[in-house]
């Protein structure tokens, strides 16, 4: 499986594009195994990364994010377990480590030596790196659906709708302590399609009075918060923020307050 992570860099001129294929690939070897865990019984993948592999984001991400469905037969140790053993299988160096201290547990998936043999680094000990994280206790509201995905490789996933991933990254802008140009290019996504997604607003609700107690907004009103919210941020700074993620970086200049 190293070879074709190798064959798209050959492939990608461009070296911070190839970084971003190669995460992708990393990332799609962490769903793929994930799917031979079945941890999607109990998963659901959220996030900016599910909205690219289920829905052709044209955006690269960096973290793989998940929320828990269903307690029963969740093994977050196994299943990252079972990944290292994946990864070595498959060629890589693999460093694999599972912290479940906090409500959000927290992996990371490292391979050693991999962007110094596809030419990406002169340091043999720079890694490639994708964070795992799973909140074991997410808002209640979201709503799931199963599809098979062939990026990269071959895969089931189960995953938050398109509505309630609307809603996850509407929350993430309202809430989020800084601007992250992601956050605000995936809004423009969003607010692009036809026929036009609105948001699952029973998640949002919850979700907002999970993290903002008593003097949340409404979900009902999330339009408004947002325009008041982008009324106080430095729009050019939020293009420079998600340039370098994108397919085509040029699209960054999408980001202006008329679009918004």
């Amino acid at each position: 499986m190293k070879e074709p992570l190798l064959a798209l860099v050959r492939a990608t001129p461009d070296r911070g594009q190839a970084l971003n294929a190669m995460r992708e690939y990393l990332q799609a070897l962490v769903l793929r195994s994930f799917h031979e865990s079945e941890a999607f019984r109990c998963l659901a993948f959220v996030g900016g990364t599910a909205l690219r592999f289920l829905h052709g984001l044209p955006r690269f991400s960096e973290d793989l994010d998940f929320s828990i469905v269903s307690a029963d037969r969740y093994a977050g140790p196994v299943w990252m377990a079972k990944l290292k053993r994946d990864l070595a299988l498959a060629g890589f160096s693999p460093e694999v480590t599972w912290n479940e201290r906090r409500t959000v547990h927290t992996g990371w998936v490292r391979l050693h030596g991999i962007l110094q043999e596809a030419g990406l680094s002169p340091l043999a000990n720079e890694k490639l790196a994708i964070k795992v994280e799973v909140d074991t206790q997410p808002p209640g509201g979201g709503r799931c659906e199963r599809q098979i995905v062939t990026r990269h490789l071959s895969f089931l996933l189960q995953y938050h709708d398109l509505s309630s991933l609307m809603a996850g990254k509407i929350h993430a802008l309202l809430t989020r302590r800084y601007a992250k140009g992601r956050d605000w290019y995936d809004l423009v996504w969003y607010l692009s399609q036809r026929p036009p997604v609105a948001p699952n607003l029973a998640l949002l609700e919850n979700a907002l009075a999970q993290t903002q107690g008593v003097d949340r907004p409404a979900a009902r009103d999330w339009m408004r918060t947002v325009k008041n919210r982008l009324l106080k941020i430095d729009v050019p700074a939020l293009a420079d923020d998600v340039g370098p993620f994108l397919e085509r970086p040029q699209d960054a200049n999408l980001i202006t307050r008329e679009n918004l």
